[in-house]
């Protein structure tokens, strides 16, 4: 587990985490044969609009475009990818070294996008590519290291997830087969699906909305399309993984929003059943990726086939503080008290000692305040929260006289009057 860097944890931002992250990240990466490459912040609009599809959300809804003194038209990077293949091409790096290039980056992205948990306007990005590796192998090499760069972040309970475009024929047939099954539900349809089935139909699978959702629950499964050798080709993989012992999920309808993908896609995902309990909420994805054989050679390059990934670095921040603080409050319950005694006079300083000293010959663990009278009542109560502690009771003259108390539950944020007995007590803090 990555530490918070003032041991406290739940700070994201914490730049010292970030760096320990980056650290972690760089040093996984060169392990596997991936070199660091710096990209430009701004580049040619038409770049974005070429690699990512005019049709896609990004190019359509969310760039930051801007027009230079040469009036040329530029825009600040919203991903990595397609910066780096027109790096790969201009650089003729595939021409003067032939074989494997694989290259890595991190810093700001660009997207004017609706703000979600863990993604804002400028955001930060971890991404790596790997130019001129065939499908297959390289794919679940890069797989099997990103599992590996998860666990060394000290992300728990990470969930692959797992589909295929397909081929360039596979991809026409289903393209027509959702078309037919969308098209008599449009009315139904967001207006943004609604768009999108015109433009960019696979993106119907990625809406959110759950009138949408509810439209397109039967919908055909792009596997149906899928040519032999796509299906070969997927089958390759699924088997490599479960030879390398990796678990992963086959989602039949996973797709991804930018258009340069082809054959496999994946993301990491929270798991299922940890639900909101820590993490991200219904934008559970920690990173994905897939293949882009063709993106290189759309840019003018030679045909070279390629994988990659990108990450979000304030996302991963957040369910790593997350899960610090769910990990020291798991400690902290574990060794907190069932109670927390506060005797507000002198009196009733001996009752509480005698209460404890029972309870504890029963097996509970009670605490007595022994700050003195003076001591602030509120400031007690918030410290026995902090610690975990179960149940408060506080011993004044009108519980004393009336031999009867209000315990408070400090979890369920409620109190019930009880008889001041050890075996009353003993059977309360007993309770779930």
């Amino acid at each position: 587990m990555l530490p918070a860097a003032d041991g406290s944890g739940g700070d994201f931002l914490d730049s010292r985490l970030w760096a320990q992250m980056l650290r972690t990240c760089s040093v996984q990466l060169e392990a596997c044969g991936y070199a660091p490459v710096w990209l430009p912040l701004a580049e040619e609009t038409a770049l974005f609009s070429r690699g990512l599809g005019d049709s896609s959300d990004v190019v359509q809804k969310e760039m930051y475009t801007f027009t230079d003194r040469g009036n040329r038209s530029l825009t600040l990077r919203p991903e990595g990818t397609a910066g780096a293949a027109r790096a790969f091409v201009e650089h003729r790096v595939g021409q003067r070294a032939t074989g494997v290039h694989r290259w890595y980056y991190a810093g700001p992205m660009f997207r004017a996008e609706r703000p979600q948990k863990g993604r804002y306007r400028q955001f930060y990005q971890l991404g790596a590519e790997c130019f001129g590796a065939p499908a297959g192998l390289a794919d679940v090499d890069m797989l099997c290291m990103l599992q590996q760069l998860c666990a060394a972040w000290g992300l728990r309970d990470v969930q692959i997830e797992l589909n295929s475009l397909g081929d360039a024929a596979s991809r026409a047939a289903y393209r027509d087969a959702l078309h037919a099954f969308a098209r008599p539900r449009r009315a139904q349809m967001c207006a943004n699906c609604q768009a999108r089935l015109e433009h960019n139909v696979l993106r119907l699978l990625d809406c959110k909305n759950a009138a949408c959702r509810a439209q397109l629950a039967e919908a055909p499964e792009i596997g149906a399309s899928w040519t032999p050798p796509a299906a070969d080709e997927f089958a390759r993989v699924q088997a490599l993984l479960q030879q390398m012992e990796v678990p992963f999920v086959h989602r039949p309808r996973l797709v991804r929003g930018l258009d340069y993908y082809t054959g496999l896609i994946f993301e990491f995902v929270e798991a299922p059943q940890r639900g909101d309990e820590v993490g991200l909420g219904a934008q559970s994805t920690i990173l994905g990726g897939g293949r882009y054989d063709r993106l290189v050679e759309e840019l003018g390059g030679p045909s070279t086939p390629a994988v990659g990934f990108s990450a979000g670095l304030e996302r991963i921040a957040l369910l790593l503080c997350a899960q610090q603080q769910q990990q020291q409050q798991q400690q902290a319950q574990a060794a907190s008290c069932d109670l927390l005694l506060v005797p507000l006079d002198v009196p009733c300083q001996l009752q509480a000692l005698r209460l404890a000293q029972q309870l504890r010959a029963v097996g509970c663990k009670v605490e007595v305040d022994v700050m003195g009278v003076n001591a602030n009542l509120k400031a007690l109560l918030r410290r026995a929260d902090r610690l975990g502690h179960r149940f408060a009771l506080v011993l004044g003259s009108e519980e004393q006289k009336s031999g009867r108390g209000q315990l408070k539950n400090l979890r369920q944020r409620r109190s019930d009057e009880i008889v001041l007995r050890p075996e009353a007590l003993a059977t309360a803090l007993e309770a779930p």
